[in-house]
């Protein structure tokens, strides 16, 4: 008699850890990805490497490739058809070309 029973409290008891599983598993894919805290604070009136390194989240010492990964990061983060800002994506674009070594002050990109 006791068997039975037994099995029926097993079986409920494993349809509600799954149902309480896949609630878990489907809240944890809906949830926003995560983001690193990026750099806070104004710009200065012309950029440094530092401050494009800090806008990137990157060293100042990063390979182009890393640096061409950071921009893409941020940018996806920050893209005016998201609904980001276009000042924040020019700073953005400003910071990759300063750490790749093109320049933006006298008009020659090299």
């Amino acid at each position: 008699m006791a068997t039975p029973f037994l099995v029926g409290v097993a079986v409920a008891t494993t349809a509600l850890a799954g149902r309480y599983g896949i609630q878990a598993w489907q809240a944890f894919k809906a949830r926003p990805p995560r983001m690193r805290k990026f750099y806070e604070g104004g710009f200065q009136a012309t950029m440094t490497k530092r401050e494009a390194a800090l806008i990137l989240g990157i060293r100042e010492s990063a390979t182009p490739d890393k640096v061409k990964e950071a921009h893409r990061k941020v940018m996806v983060a920050n893209h005016p058809d998201a609904g980001g800002s276009h000042y924040l994506a020019s700073k953005i674009n400003e910071a990759k070309d300063m750490m790749l070594g093109k320049t933006k002050g006298d008009g020659t990109v090299f």
